[in-house]
C-alpha cells in the first residue's frame, strides 16, 4: 500500500525527471543550432571551392533555393513513407540549407526564435 505523500513525491520526481530531460534535449537542439549557425557564418569568407556552406553562401540564390526545394519534397516523401530515420536525416538537411538561405539574408536563429514566440500570443 502506497501512502499518499509518497505517491505525490513520486509524481513530483517524474515530473521533474520528464522537465529536465526536456530541458536538456532543448537545451541540445539550441546548442546544436548555436554551433551550425556560428559554422555557417565562418563559411562566408571560406573558399567556395573548398567548402560547400561558402559555395551556397556565394552562388546565385537559385542554387540554395532549389535545394530548399528538393529538401522539402524529400521531408514530404520521407513521412509519407513513415520512415522515420529518412524524415530526421531529411529534415536536417533542410534545416542546414534554410540556415543557409537565412544566414544570405542576415536573418539569425534568434530572429526566427522571435518570430515564433510571437505566435503563442
Amino acid at each position: 500500500m502506497e501512502l499518499p505523500a509518497i505517491r505525490g513525491l513520486t509524481v513530483a520526481f517524474i515530473g521533474l525527471f520528464k522537465g529536465a530531460l526536456l530541458m536538456s534535449y532543448q537545451s541540445e537542439f539550441g546548442e546544436v543550432i548555436d554551433a551550425l549557425w556560428d559554422t555557417i557564418q565562418k563559411r562566408k569568407t571560406a573558399d567556395p571551392e573548398k567548402s560547400y556552406t561558402s559555395y551556397l553562401l556565394n552562388a546565385h540564390e537559385d542554387k540554395v533555393l532549389k535545394k530548399i526545394g528538393e529538401e522539402s519534397a524529400e521531408v514530404v516523401m520521407a513521412s509519407k513513407d513513415g520512415d522515420r530515420d529518412h524524415l530526421r536525416y531529411e529534415v536536417g538537411d533542410l534545416l542546414y540549407h534554410t540556415l543557409v538561405n537565412c544566414a544570405r539574408h542576415d536573418i539569425a536563429p534568434q530572429d526566427i526564435a522571435e518570430e515564433l514566440r510571437a505566435r503563442f500570443k
